[in-house]
Parts: structure tokens; C-alpha cells; sequence
């Protein structure tokens, strides 16, 4: 693919708003991560929280779409200047020629969990000022930041669980290659909902401390929120050396089991392979992999599986939530941005939390953060049934 130009980008997590905390974290291997206490309900469970967001409602002009999940994209694309570039983009090209692709695993389920508290006690119907397709829809997403900036050119969600927001690079830029719009607001928002917290555990996948991947004794995930962005578009006639590009995608579906991975990762190399193909790259040429590794027993070991047999232990990776813990739907997203933090701050990612790496997986995993010069990552992304992404960055110079 011709190379695309990760023109701005941003995170808001639970280490806070912006890249400066979310690189102090990487570099410092600092968690966010916290006890479960939301209404005492009693889960024995870390979570990455972010703060403030109840005490933030939107805008009156954006009140129909007035949910923990808006209220948390709003905040981050205010972060980093991104906003300011956004408007920028459409004054130069127009509203109608920026695409905006996102991705999200439960968007504002919580204001349905909150509204089906209060429903009438004897209908059963739910209160008046419910409204589901500003809120709960998946695409309400997309609908609240198109309003928020009067865009008007394609839109969409993309909702394949915790692949969601790395699968939203491969769409916008084959909109790009396609020669219908010229900018791409790329990115994924989750916030933290009781479906969510409370269906891992019922799974048996959340751990009762902070979330330890690859690590030889994980005992499973932390659930996290969060929110990153990206403008995507063609590179200018001359870049920075130190600027990001996205260098290709590689998409997978395997649909080897609703909530279980292939046991060789066989979706997560057919990913990764795609992803190298696209960019035109070997497996020699990459520096750094962020891995999806959720702490799960059976996911890191899929993963680990499908990395040694391709990459075998030549090339350093980790798994960076241990920091943010896993944001589902945002961690695609989120996870190119440590991706383009350290290709061009030049550092590989620890994995904080995690003590002893797992002997049985060989390949070559960092615990602690460490200065290099990567010129490629790559960050792999994993969901439920099998729905895989991989994306390739490389430096501009």
C-alpha cells in the first residue's frame, strides 16, 4: 500500500490525558491501574479508570448524545491539538472529503444499564429521556463527533470486540486509496460498563490484581477504558524523519471459537503475514511488536505461539497494558500510539506488572523499557470469534 501519514494522534487512559502522560508511563513502567470499587458491587478485580467523566456532561447543543462514551471522546480529541487539526483539515479540504472511522465494543451501554434501573415499575418502559441511538448505538460514536465538527462525508463504526479500533486504519485507508476523502479521523472509544466488567468475569478472564501479561503465573485480564485518535492522509512532499506512517494492515478471521483463539494462533499469523505483505516488509525489517496480550493464559499463549513461529525470539515485544489495562474496543487505537511514541522517541515498551516472563513462550519479551531506534513496529489487535488486525508503522526517515 502507499504509505499513509499519521499526521496527529492522541490518548486519554486511566494514566491520564494526552501523550505526555501515556509516555512518562511507558518510559517510567508506571500503571494506572486500581482496585475495583464502582458501586461495591463486589468484583475481585483491577480496572483502569479515568476520572472526571460523570462530572463532564456534553455541550447543551450535543446533549442527545450524552454518555460516558461521547463524554470521553470529546475529551480526548481535545487533547494534543488534535481538534485544532481536525478544523484545520476540513477548512483545507472540506467537510465533505474527511472520512471518519471509528471503533467501539460496547459504546454507551452503560446509559442503558442506568436507564433499565429506572424503568417504570409497572410498564416496564424505560424513562423519557432515554434515547438509545444517541447513546447506546454503536454508531452514536460516529454520529456524535461528525455533529460535534459538521462533517459530512463518509462515517462509520466498526465493532468487531477488541480488534475494533486497529481494523479502522485498514477501512480509512482503503477509503483514502479509493480517492473518496482526503483526511481520516481514525480511532476507538470504551468506557466502563457493568455488561462489560461483569461478563469477563463471568468468563473466568479478570484477575484479582493488576493484569500481568505473558507473565509465567497470569491470572488475567484488567478491564480498562479508554480513547485514542488519528489523522490519517497522504504524506506531504517532505516529512520529518522522525514522523510515523502506517505501512500496512493485514485482517484475519478465523472463527476457531466465540471467546477462545486458535490454540497456534493460526488468525493471528494469517494477520500478521497480511499486515507484512501490505507493507512490503519481511520479518527482519520489524523492531518491535505490541503485542494484544490480554494476561489471559490461553490468549498470551496463542499469540506467543503465532509470533515464534514467524518471528521466532529475534524481535523484542511486549504488551503495554499492564499501564492502561486492556481498553477493548480503543486498544487498537490506542496501541498504534505507543507504536508511534516509540518509533519516534526511540524506545521499545516494557510491560509493567509483568515479573517473570512465561519460559514456555520463546520469544524475546520485555519487562522494562529500554532506548533503542526502532525503524518498524508492529501492533497486534484480537477479538472474541477470531477477528484479527495487524498494522505496520515505520519511521519517515
Amino acid at each position: 500500500m502507499t504509505p499513509l501519514h499519521l499526521a496527529h494522534h492522541t490518548v486519554t487512559s486511566c494514566v491520564g490525558d494526552g501523550l505526555a502522560p501515556l509516555r512518562n508511563a511507558l518510559l517510567a513502567g508506571t500503571s494506572g491501574l486500581k482496585p475495583y470499587h464502582i458501586e461495591g458491587l463486589g468484583l475481585d478485580t483491577w480496572i483502569g479508570e479515568i476520572a472526571g467523566l460523570d462530572d463532564s456532561p456534553l455541550p447543551p447543543a450535543l446533549a442527545a448524545y450524552d454518555c460516558r462514551n461521547n463524554r470521553l471522546a470529546l475529551r480526548a480529541l481535545e487533547a494534543d491539538g488534535v481538534a485544532e487539526a481536525l478544523r484545520e483539515r476540513i477548512a483545507r479540504h472540506g467537510p465533505r472529503r474527511i472520512g471518519i472511522v471509528l471503533g467501539t465494543s460496547t459504546s454507551g451501554i452503560l446509559s442503558t444499564e442506568l436507564a433499565y434501573r429506572q424503568r417504570d415499575p409497572q410498564s416496564g418502559a424505560l424513562p423519557p429521556g432515554f434515547f438509545y441511538p444517541g447513546t447506546h448505538s454503536t454508531y452514536s460514536l460516529a454520529a456524535f463527533v461528525r455533529e460535534a465538527f459538521a462533517l459530512e462525508g463518509p462515517a462509520c463504526v466498526v465493532s468487531t470486540a477488541c480488534s475494533s479500533s486497529a481494523k479502522v486504519f485498514a477501512a480509512a485507508a482503503r477509503l483514502i486509496r479509493a480517492g473518496l476523502i482526503d483526511v481520516a479521523l481514525v480511532g476507538g472509544v470504551d468506557s466502563l460498563c457493568y455488561t462489560t466488567l461483569h461478563g469477563f468475569a463471568s468468563l473466568e478472564l479478570t484477575a484479582a490484581e493488576p493484569c500481568r501479561p505473558y507473565d509465567a503465573e497470569r491470572k488475567g485480564i484488567s478491564i480498562g477504558e479508554g480513547a485514542a485518535f488519528a489523522l490519517l492522509e497522504r504524506p506531504p512532499a517532505s516529512l520529518d524523519a522522525g514522523a510515523v506512517l502506517l505501512l500496512g494492515s493485514g485482517e484475519s478471521s478465523d472463527a476457531h471459537h466465540m471467546s477462545s483463539p486458535h490454540p497456534e494462533g493460526l488468525g493471528a499469523r494469517l494477520a500478521m503475514e497480511a499486515a507484512l505483505a501490505e507493507a512490503g516488509l519481511d520479518v527482519d525489517a520489524i523492531d518491535y511488536i505490541n503485542l494484544h496480550g490480554t494476561a489471559t493464559p490461553n490468549n498470551d499463549a496463542a499469540e506467543g505461539c503465532a509470533v515464534a513461529a514467524l518471528f521466532g525470539a529475534r524481535v523484542p515485544a511486549s504488551s503495554t497494558k499492564g499501564i492502561t489495562g486492556h481498553t477493548l474496543g480503543a486498544a487498537g487505537a490506542l496501541e498504534a500510539s505507543v507504536c508511534a511514541l516509540a518509533l519516534a522517541d526511540g524506545f521499545l515498551p516494557g510491560s509493567p506488572n509483568t515479573r517473570s516472563a512465561d519460559p514456555a513462550i520463546p520469544i524475546d519479551y520485555l519487562l522494562a523499557t529500554r532506548r533503542a531506534a526502532p525503524r518498524h513496529a508492529m501492533s497486534n489487535s484480537f477479538g472474541f470469534g477470531g477477528s484479527n488486525c495487524s498494522l505496520v508503522f515505520g519511521r519517515a526517515g
